[in-house]
C-alpha cells in the first residue's frame, strides 16, 4: 500500500513540477517518452508519460516503455525509493538483482536526476540554522 501511494504521489509531484518548476521543465525539454516503475511480479505498476514538457501519470503497465525499473516487491520498492542514499540503494539492488532495469540505462540516470527537483527547497532561514 505504501509503495502504491508513493508511486501515485510521485506522479502528482512530477505533474505539478512540470507546470510550476522551470528547472524541472528544462530537464523535460526535448523528451517524449514513457517509463514505468513496477514490482517484478507485475501486481503493482505505474507509468509516466513525458510529452511537451509535461508529465502525466497513469496506473498499470505501459503498452511500451522506453525504460522500466522493476523492484522485487512493493516493500523493497518503497524502502529503496525512500532511502536516505538512494543512489547507493539502487546500486546495491541492481547488483543483488532485486532491481531490474529494462530499456535505456541512460534514461534511468536522467530520471534519477529529474527527481532531485521534487525535493522541497529549504528556506534561507532554515539553511542558516543548519
Amino acid at each position: 500500500m505504501k509503495f502504491r501511494f508513493l508511486l501515485w504521489m510521485l506522479g502528482r509531484l512530477m505533474a505539478k513540477a512540470s507546470r510550476d518548476n522551470s528547472a524541472f521543465r528544462e530537464q523535460l525539454e526535448g523528451k517524449a517518452l514513457t517509463f514505468q516503475l513496477h514490482t517484478l511480479d507485475g501486481k503493482l505498476a505505474r507509468h509516466f508519460v513525458v510529452k511537451d514538457q509535461r508529465v502525466v501519470s497513469k496506473r498499470g503497465l505501459a503498452a511500451h516503455a522506453d525504460f522500466a525499473i522493476g523492484f522485487k516487491d512493493a516493500a523493497y520498492g518503497f524502502a529503496t525509493m525512500t532511502a536516505k542514499n538512494k543512489q547507493l540503494a539502487f546500486m546495491q539492488g541492481i547488483q543483488n538483482k532485486d532491481i531490474q532495469i529494462h530499456g535505456n540505462p541512460a534514461l534511468v540516470i536522467w530520471f534519477q536526476g529529474l527527481t532531485k527537483h521534487l525535493v522541497p527547497k529549504k528556506k534561507a532561514a532554515e539553511k542558516k540554522a543548519a
